[in-house]
């Protein structure tokens, strides 16, 4: 077999309920909790009985996904697999991040908490939204949102899906364009203009909040969203802050993992959206999951066997 990496989900993904099957069947996930809820009460509360409309606010999506997505790759860790290569997507690079050991767990809780009130605050100063869109290359979307007022691609998801975002009042005509080149344009379930120049601000109150931080080296190669390779030393503060403004290069990261000897990817945390994104870019690797118990089970098994 090659290798196994770890890959945790973004800001989208995040349900109702997510994370309490791992709580009650996994205590090393268990612990995970217990940790996020001392330096932030009520977060595995939002995580279990939270709406959806509460899930969807970024400065509660963030550390609720942080919470379920170390908790999945922990109860991994505890039936005795181990990643040799870590990605996040978005948020989930904080993630990957505290997972991989190069920040501890309760720094990097803290920093994701910190990053979704600064991406809270963007996403309040401007009427904007983001939308996938599908069916249509990448460089047919660039041709497209450059026609518009404030609308730039943001994720790079796989051959035939990138997300945008952009002015609120721009997204119509855009929609309209996209239909009418034969593409369709997604809605998503978030509350402001991600990974765009909208963040500006929340790039820079990030760099005040890197900068006395101290990272180690990470357990094994962590990718960038930014650069779509692992981080070397150094590289950190950088890059963490540049990328909440800067686009997700996730085909590019799925790429080269694959050409480093992965064919193994395990979701962890909510939903299966990086794994669909997988199997568009190369359906010749594995894409698994992990977010209850159920998948947890199945996913040690296919590993095992």
């Amino acid at each position: 077999m090659g290798k196994i990496a770890f890959v945790f989900s973004g800001q989208g993904a995040q349900a109702p309920g997510m994370g309490k099957e791992l709580y009650e069947c996994s205590a090393a996930a268990r612990a995970v909790f217990e940790l996020c809820d001392s330096i932030r009460p009520g977060t595995s509360e939002q995580c279990f009985n939270g709406t959806k409309a509460e899930l969807t606010v970024t400065a509660n999506t963030q550390p609720d996904m942080f919470a379920v997505e170390v908790a999945a790759a922990r109860a991994l860790v505890e039936a005795g697999i181990h990643p040799d290569a870590l990605a996040g997507f978005s948020l989930g690079e904080i993630s990957a991040l505290a997972f991989s050991g190069a920040v501890s767990l309760e720094d990097g809780f803290k920093l994701v908490c910190r990053r979704g009130e600064l991406m809270q605050e963007a996403s309040n100063a401007a009427d904007s939204a983001m939308v996938a869109v599908v069916k249509l290359p990448p460089e047919k979307v660039e041709e497209l949102a450059g026609q518009f007022d404030q609308v730039y691609p943001v994720n790079y998801n796989s051959p035939a899906q990138t997300v945008c975002a952009g002015l609120s009042a721009s997204m119509d005509g855009f929609k309209a364009a996209v239909k009418a080149a034969g593409g369709r344009a997604l809605p998503l379930k978030v509350s402001g203009a991600f990974h765009s120049p909208f963040m500006s601000s929340a790039a820079r109150g990030l760099a005040e909040v890197l900068a006395p931080m101290e990272f180690g080296t990470p357990s094994c190669p962590l990718y960038s969203n930014v650069t779509a390779r692992p981080y070397e030393d150094g590289q950190f503060k950088d890059l963490l802050s540049r990328q909440v403004e800067n686009p997700v290069r996730w085909q590019t990261i799925v790429e080269n993992m694959i050409a480093a000897g992965v064919d193994t990817f395990i979701e962890v945390g909510p939903g299966k959206t990086l794994s669909g994104l997988i199997g568009k870019i190369n359906s010749d690797v594995r894409a698994l999951n992990v977010e209850d118990a159920e998948s947890l089970k199945r996913t040690i098994e296919e590993v095992k066997a």
